[in-house]
């Protein structure tokens, strides 16, 4: 082999300030001699993948064109070279170079024998996370989209060095191809602290998700490429837990996602609801329309335009919302240069005059959005979901509509500091249960006809018990006299279950028929 002038890690500072660190030795290595030597010839910071067909000339990618590395075809000696020097392909036809990011791919045919590799070189980049390290920090469950090789496994292996290291978090990946911490059983340093369970066929991914949470106790799980139904459904079951999840998924947008039947449950899922006359004139809407059906499994999701470009959508759940109405979901565009261009799309509510609990003129918003200051978000989630608000948490002030607190915290310094800056209002509990909190967002969101909770949790399980019935018999059932608050609360909770109810009779005796379908 001839002397190479590239020591076994190699580190390179770009004007960004990023750190790429690569192991292009151990990758040269794995190469037949002349191709080695003909790639002395060329940018080694700049190459992406080394081509290798039978028959065909080797290439030699870069950002933009590729490049012949010889005129002579690639032989079935020269690949038999590679693939001795390399790990073993998986059953996604996957391998790597034990001890390095650099992931090999096999073209094979019809008898199973490898005919083309390609050979991406894998790179530990830091800095890519800057962009977005506000979500990750303040807990949220982070999506990221974006077209092959733009960097979604290069952010997701600094995403968790970063919660294992600086932040001192249980962080476990599910490193299905080892493309995110390298070949081999020792992981590769770029993930810092962060552990890794392999996973032995890319069928078996969801399962070793569940494995994760189960026998590990993670508080965040990392995971790439999420592609399958029941990846998608053990994702959601792992947020519902409480874990934190960081994840890639297939698509370059969030309309992408929205679209993809496979995937749109990571966004909350999609279905078509048939609203009741009375519902649809309220709305002044269609019968039928295309509603989100469920609390999104990821709160943010991140599109990546490039190594230093970023929309961010923080609140997925209103971003949805507004596709599904044809509207522009808005975004915030983030750039290294520190320029946020931010997408106006957003009701603004006037400021209140004062911290008092006022209820708000909230009726006309779609979904309003709380942020919850030094409480538990997970009981504000838990209150939201059990009387089928129209409301979500989210992790910023910036971000909401209003501000929850303890009474005991009304005054804190920080508290007051949101407040002046955001002229949001503030609701105050005087403790941090669920009674407590559901009565406060009951009359904060104005979805009952008065203050008192009692008939919420009324009409919510008389619903309940008439939709097990229309969906175990088969027969209508028609629901108590309600109020047209109520009323619009039960549509929701039954066109939940992909039901229709009509109404019936005149007020103050009009009520819902729940119909079978």
């Amino acid at each position: 082999m001839s002397t190479m002038n590239t020591s076994p890690t190699s580190s390179t500072r770009t004007a960004h300030g990023s750190v790429i660190t690569e192991d292009m030795e151990l990758f040269l290595t794995a190469l037949p001699a002349t191709l080695r030597q003909a790639l002395q010839a060329y940018p080694m910071d700049d190459l992406l993948e080394v081509i290798m067909d039978l028959g065909r000339p080797p290439q030699a990618c870069f950002p933009g064109h590729c490049v012949t590395l010889s005129a002579t075809p690639v032989t079935a000696d020269d690949l038999n070279e590679v693939v001795s020097n390399i790990g073993e392909f998986n059953a996604d036809n996957r391998a790597g170079i034990e001890g390095t990011l650099h992931r090999i791919s096999a073209l094979r045919n019809r008898r199973n024998q490898i005919i083309g590799l390609t050979m991406r070189i894998g790179r530990t980049i830091t800095g890519t996370v800057d962009l977005i390290r506000d979500l990750v920090e303040g807990g949220a469950n982070t999506l990221l989209l974006g077209r092959p090789g733009i960097g979604k496994t290069t952010r997701l292996r600094e995403i968790a060095r970063i919660m294992a290291d600086e932040l001192g978090k249980r962080v476990v990946i599910v490193d299905t191809s080892n493309e995110i911490a390298g070949d081999g059983d020792i992981p590769h340093p770029a993930i810092g602290g962060a552990r890794r369970m392999q996973v032995p066929h890319p069928d078996l991914q969801h399962a070793v998700m569940i494995e994760a949470v189960e026998n590990h106790m993670p508080e965040v799980i990392v995971i790439d490429e999420i592609g399958t139904a029941a990846e998608t459904l053990a994702a959601r079951t792992i947020a519902e837990r409480g874990v934190q999840l960081i994840g890639t998924a297939h698509g370059e947008t969030l309309h992408n996602l929205v679209l993809n039947p496979s995937l749109n449950d990571l966004a909350g899922g999609i279905h078509a609801v048939t609203l009741g006359d009375e519902e649809a004139r309220l709305r002044d809407s269609q019968k039928t329309i295309r509603e989100r059906k469920a609390p999104p499994t990821f709160d943010a999701v991140v599109e990546l335009k490039g190594r230093h470009e970023v929309v961010v959508y923080h609140d997925t759940a209103r971003a949805v919302d507004l596709l599904l109405q044809n509207l522009d979901p808005g975004g915030v565009r983030r750039t290294d240069h520190g320029n946020e261009t931010h997408v106006p799309h957003m009701l603004q509510e006037p400021a209140a005059e004062d911290s008092a609990n006022i209820p708000l003129p909230m009726s006309h918003l779609r979904q309003a959005r709380i942020y919850p200051y030094a409480m538990s978000r997970d009981i504000v989630e838990r209150v939201i979901r059990g009387q089928h608000l129209e409301a979500a948490t989210v992790s910023r002030p910036e971000q909401a509509h209003l501000i929850i607190a303890l009474r005991a915290r009304a005054e804190d310094a920080r508290l007051q500091r949101i407040i002046k800056a955001t002229g949001l209002p503030l609701h105050v509990v005087k403790k941090n249960s669920t009674a407590q909190i559901r009565r406060a967002l009951v009359n904060i969101l104005n979805v009952l006809p008065g203050p008192d909770d009692g008939e919420a949790d009324e009409a919510v399980h008389e619903t309940e018990r008439a939709i097990r019935r229309v969906l175990e018999e088969g027969v209508a059932v028609a629901l108590s006299p309600r109020a047209a608050a109520v009323r619009r609360l039960q549509h929701r909770m039954i066109s939940r279950h992909h039901l229709v109810a009509e109404s019936h009779g005149s007020e103050p005796l009009r009520h819902l028929v729940i119909q079978p379908a």
